[in-house]
């Protein structure tokens, strides 16, 4: 039987389960092929009570998307503190990929599991505001690289130089957590991996690539 709810901080602890039994679902299997009965009967409560919290499996869906991009986005603010621009680039990049590898079925639901888009309009998240929205907050980042003519005189898309970098690291990371035990591979570190990576996409971008080492 379910315990029974009595306060708030009972409250938010189910919220939870049912964020995490969502999240490890949607990804194990996809997001079509789950229900609400299923989620609800993997931390042993009924649908209804999930319906208590959320209005329909696509409510769900979309706050267990708004929690996870609110962590990454919240675990990358201290790193915008750096007053070095291109060190403050490099700190954002390699704590991406430290949120990533820590998190991996965070990360595979975000970035790595077909969903449908996310729609502004009803996501806890301010599209634009760098404070919860991580795609705004990498803009910004690259957007004051940019304005200080710290990237290669050659390149002036904003957008393309932070998708680029973006897919950089995300190509190293979704390698690591889809095959990263495979013995297939002699892997090197993956340490070593991202930080060859972070080199090689600055030493191509910046006006300045001797102080990247």
């Amino acid at each position: 039987m379910a315990p029974k709810i009595k306060s708030n901080q009972d409250r938010e602890h189910l919220r939870k389960q049912i964020l995490d039994a969502a999240r490890s679902l949607f990804v194990e299997r996809g997001i079509e092929a789950v229900s609400m009965r299923e989620i609800a009967k993997k931390i042993n409560y009924s649908a209804t009570t999930l319906y208590n919290h959320f209005a329909d499996k696509d409510a769900l869906l979309q706050a267990v998307c708004d929690n996870d991009f609110l962590a990454l986005t919240g675990d990358m603010q201290k790193i915008t503190q750096i007053p070095d621009l291109i060190e403050r680039l490099k700190a954002f990049l390699l704590g991406y990929a430290h949120f990533a590898l820590q998190y991996p079925n965070h990360y595979r639901l975000m970035f790595m599991t077909p969903r449908p888009n996310c729609d502004p309009d009803t996501s806890a998240i301010e599209k634009g505001n760098a404070e919860q929205d991580g795609y705004a907050l990498i803009q910004q980042l690259v957007q004051a690289v940019f304005a200080a003519d710290l990237f290669r005189a050659d390149i002036s898309d904003c957008e393309l130089l932070v998708q680029t970098l973006w897919a950089g690291m995300h190509g190293v990371c979704s390698i690591e957590i889809t095959l990263g035990k495979d013995q297939w591979v002699e892997w090197t570190t993956i340490e070593e991996r991202l930080n060859l990576m972070l080199n090689v996409m600055l030493r191509g971008l910046l006006r300045y690539p001797d102080r990247i080492s």
